[in-house]
């Protein structure tokens, strides 16, 4: 058996619009927008009843996307939760970048939550932590050369 490549990581959120601003802020690209529903769907997720709307966002290399998914139905009867960096579960998704500096300013000028000042570690990145709408937190690592 031999693995390609991770072709998307999923995200679920409650307001599509500003998920999908946050991740074009960060410089990804609207690859695809879609819904979709029924027992396929369904049967999919283990969920009855599913309708979705969905954005794939990917990087102008066309690699890896992240896919945004609203659930219309059914709705997750949960509160968003803010996790911290340390609470079990998927809590992050890492992108190397170039001009962290660049980056971050332009996300603090939006409104975006940084952890931390950029930090560097060791002699090998320059290292951020920032969080979008709903508590999705995304590493920034932008390697010294």
């Amino acid at each position: 058996m031999k693995f390609q490549k991770i072709d998307h990581v999923g995200v679920i959120v409650n307001d599509l619009t500003a998920a999908k601003e946050f991740f074009l802020d960060f410089g990804l690209e609207v690859k695809g927008e879609w819904e979709m529903e029924g027992e396929l769907m369904g049967y999919a997720v283990g969920l009855n009843d599913v309708k979705v709307a969905c954005v794939g966002l990917g990087m102008p290399d066309g690699q890896t996307w992240v896919e945004l998914i609203k659930f219309y139905s059914p709705s997750d009867e949960k509160d968003i939760h803010q996790p911290n960096a340390n609470t079990l579960g998927i809590r992050h998704i890492a992108f190397t970048v170039e001009d962290i500096e660049a980056i971050v300013a332009k996300l603090k000028k939006k409104g975006t939550e940084i952890f931390s000042e950029i930090q560097r570690y060791e002699e090998s990145y320059k290292l951020c932590y920032v969080r979008g709408p709903e508590g999705i937190i995304l590493e920034l690592a932008e390697e010294i050369k």
